[in-house]
């Protein structure tokens, strides 16, 4: 089978692409400018079927416009820069310095984008023979609420493929699964006092603190798959309420960061939480958090923060095309394994029961840090091996 190979000419065109993509601002629910540059490239590249659906996903297709679909489904959202000082770059420059670039968002995951842009691309001289068509979706709001983007292209636009493939870093690494995530909101209850007579009142925040240290004690007794490694917890905000620095707090809320491995939900981990605070005997209450929000196209959006641990079987049939395509073109065998991090899996796998599979340029330890970066001779890799993917599941007629 003939291998893809990315052009000079192609390669130039991809990284001014991903400097652009980099250069323009796209945190969540802000995504439009990001969306506007990409339908733009998409159309320039001879995409079909180009636009934007009611939450601001941007969709493309390649292919003869019938059979099977496969999506590459990528995130135009980054996280906002923290801690700006510590970047020895500007985030937004998109500087190129020994074959890396550099900026918000190289890496998670705007070269991800880029590269799936470009690899289906490189199927228009065998579109229309393929078996069925190629759809890049890019989709919003995955770093606050992983999953719902893709829910309201497969549920409400009817986008069903038959196989989806992440495009966040891996490493070029092939990814058959993650842990869940739970968001959870405590709420410590006391009664408030003049500070000057603590002894009248119930400091909300010395509840917290109690259920706090029967949560670190917690963290070390979770579950463990021998494949997505254990279940973990962190309190992750705390914050309480008085009517004034010198009053007792009446009211102290904490969230709850819990990742499930497999054989957790959430039910086990709401009740384990219960259990601490009727150990301790106190006034307190846990629930599962939600995400309310407005996308950029003003589209009102809410659900329970609650995202299910998924794996796919090494044997699967997407699996094994994947390291086929992986390994044509890395010249090895590339490792079969799992991201820490959450992705846009928990959805079309973990609810919709997509067969799934992760694998993109960049690594995974430099998202969301400082002077975040991506090797671009890996860009160019994943292209590659995205069209050949393609070429693989799809075939030709």
């Amino acid at each position: 089978m003939r291998m893809f190979r990315i052009s000079g000419r192609d390669k130039d065109a991809l990284t001014d692409f991903l400097r652009d993509l980099v250069q323009t601002p796209s945190p969540s629910t802000k995504e439009g400018a990001v969306a506007e540059r990409i339908m733009a490239e998409m159309t320039r590249l001879g995409y079909r079927d180009v636009r934007r659906d009611r939450i601001g996903n941007v969709i493309g297709r390649i292919g003869p416009g019938r059979g099977p679909i496969l999506m590459l489904n990528g995130h135009m959202d980054t996280v906002q820069v923290s801690a700006p000082e510590t970047w020895t770059c500007s985030p937004y420059g998109a500087e190129i310095k020994k074959g890396h670039l550099y900026g918000l968002g190289a890496c998670d995951m705007k070269s991800g984008l880029a590269a799936m842009i470009y690899g289906a691309s490189m199927l228009q001289g065998i579109a229309s023979s393929l078996r069925g068509d190629v759809v890049v979706a890019c989709v919003v709001q995955e770093e606050p609420s992983e999953g719902l983007g893709s829910r309201v292209l497969i549920e409400e636009e009817n986008v069903r493929p038959e196989w989806v493939v992440l495009a966040e870093p891996s490493n070029l690494e092939v990814i058959r699964g993650h842990r869940g995530r739970l968001e959870m909101h405590l709420i410590a209850h006391g009664r408030s006092a003049h500070a000057a007579a603590p002894r009248l009142g119930e400091n909300a925040v010395y509840t917290a603190a109690r259920i706090a240290f029967g949560l670190e004690l917690l963290a070390d007794q979770l579950a463990h798959d021998d494949f997505l490694g254990a279940g973990t917890l962190a309190v992750t905000t705390i914050s309480s309420r008085s009517c004034s620095r010198n009053a007792v707090p009446d009211r102290c809320e904490m969230t709850i960061d819990r990742r499930l491995t497999l054989g957790e939900n959430e039910a086990k981990a709401i009740s384990e939480v219960q259990r601490i605070i009727a150990r301790e005997g106190k006034d307190a209450e846990i629930e599962v958090a939600e995400y309310v929000t407005t996308s950029y196209t003003g589209y009102e959006f809410h659900t329970r923060e609650y995202y299910p641990a998924w794996v796919m079987p090494e044997d699967h049939p997407l699996i094994v095309a994947t390291a086929q395509a992986a390994r044509s073109r890395l010249k090895r065998r590339p490792t079969i394994t799992c991201w820490d991090f959450s992705t846009e899996g928990v959805y079309t796998a973990g609810v919709a029961h997509i067969p799934t599979v992760g694998f993109g340029p960049g690594d995974p330890a430099l998202a969301h840090a400082a002077d975040e970066h991506v090797k671009l001779d890996d860009v160019y890799t994943a292209a590659e091996v995205y069209a050949q993917l393609a070429r693989i599941l799809l075939g030709e007629e």
